[in-house]
């Protein structure tokens, strides 16, 4: 387990630098052919939509004919998307790591065929699927996206927005809208990003109740590499910072550099300066850095956070890179933590 969470770090560290070179994010969004002044969600239905659609994605716009039926996913978050919607993908890239680190709450089908890694996904196995539509991700498949548009019409978004162009969450939603507009089930889109809506305002609820609203918190991802701690502490562009912003908890990590993909990446040397905060940690059971690499620092150990007890871990399966259900699980994560 350990070198598999190694070698996946190391996997998306190497998309992640791949993706920051020559990206341009885009605004996604999503219209019926012949009717482009209004949004998908005001013209598109799995009970209505049955003709040509238009579909905006980091490369411009692309037409498909009808919804699509068979689609291959090669981002785990764009899966997650489609599963959402209450569909399975035809094909997915690297179904095991999927399962493992990927929310349960979003389960991929035994049957989905897998069709390579993220980064270096088969193309002969797409093919042979015969999809309608391909789903992929500008940080890893740029080089092949001539390769994919020959095999099917092939949507192709961005995860990470510049400084400036958006947040995390915002493409996160509007990369939703347009994937549920391409499969025909705009209306069924609608009510997940709706049900995500009402989760949040129940989860403020809660945490009011329990004397937690208004939390000041810094929230880690950490891992041992090397023997040495490393904790990515993440900013307020990230999906997962912009999640709990929709619960009123407040972020007290505030990097001088703009963070492209939402999160610095720093030792426990940083933390002093937050220790006034509380701290949200997610470790993998068996790379727990707190309880082994940083059990006898002094530097750990003499932060107030630490010595109030007011560090709080969450999930080892808490997914902070995906879709609307991994933002109401991280929700459930840290409402169901910090209220015990």
């Amino acid at each position: 387990m350990h070198k598999r969470l190694i070698s996946l770090f190391m996997v998306i560290a190497i998309i992640l630098v791949v993706s920051g070179c020559g990206t341009n994010q885009k605004n996604n969004s999503t219209s019926n052919a012949g009717a482009n002044d209004k949004p998908a969600s005001e013209n598109a239905s799995s009970e209505s939509t049955s003709g040509p659609i238009v579909l905006k994605d980091s490369k411009g716009e692309i037409k498909l004919d009808k919804p699509a039926q068979k689609v291959v996913v090669l981002e785990w978050t764009f899966t997650e998307d489609i599963i959402a919607l209450g569909m399975q993908p035809v094909g997915n890239a690297d179904n095991e790591n999927y399962k493992l680190y990927v929310t349960s709450e979003v389960p991929l089908d035994a049957s989905v065929t897998d069709v390579g890694s993220r980064d270096e996904p088969d193309l002969e196995t797409i093919a042979s699927l015969k999809p309608d539509l391909i789903i992929a991700n500008t940080g890893g498949h740029e080089g092949i996206y001539d390769q994919l548009k020959g095999i099917a019409p092939t949507l192709i978004f961005g995860l990470y927005p510049e400084e400036g162009q958006g947040d995390q969450y915002t493409i996160m939603e509007d990369t939703f809208k347009t994937i549920a507009a391409a499969v025909g089930k705009t209306a069924e889109g609608d009510k997940v990003l709706a049900d995500l809506d009402a989760h949040y305002a129940a989860a403020k609820t809660k945490l009011a109740e329990a004397g937690k609203d208004g939390l000041n918190y810094v929230l880690t991802q950490a891992y041992s590499y090397q023997n040495a701690a490393t904790l990515r502490l993440f900013t307020d562009n990230s999906l997962a910072v912009q999640t709990l912003d929709r619960i009123g908890l407040k972020n007290d990590w505030k990097p001088n550099n703009f963070e492209v993909y939402g999160f610095t990446t720093s030792t426990v040397e940083a933390l002093p300066a937050v220790q006034d905060s509380n701290l949200m940690y997610i470790v993998q059971k068996d790379d727990n850095i707190f309880t082994k690499e940083l059990k006898d620092n002094s530097v750990w150990n003499g932060l107030h956070f630490v010595k109030e007890n007011r560090t709080f871990g969450l999930s080892s399966t808490t997914w902070v890179f995906g879709g609307p259900i991994s933002s109401k699980v991280i929700v459930d994560e840290v409402v169901n933590t910090l209220t015990k």
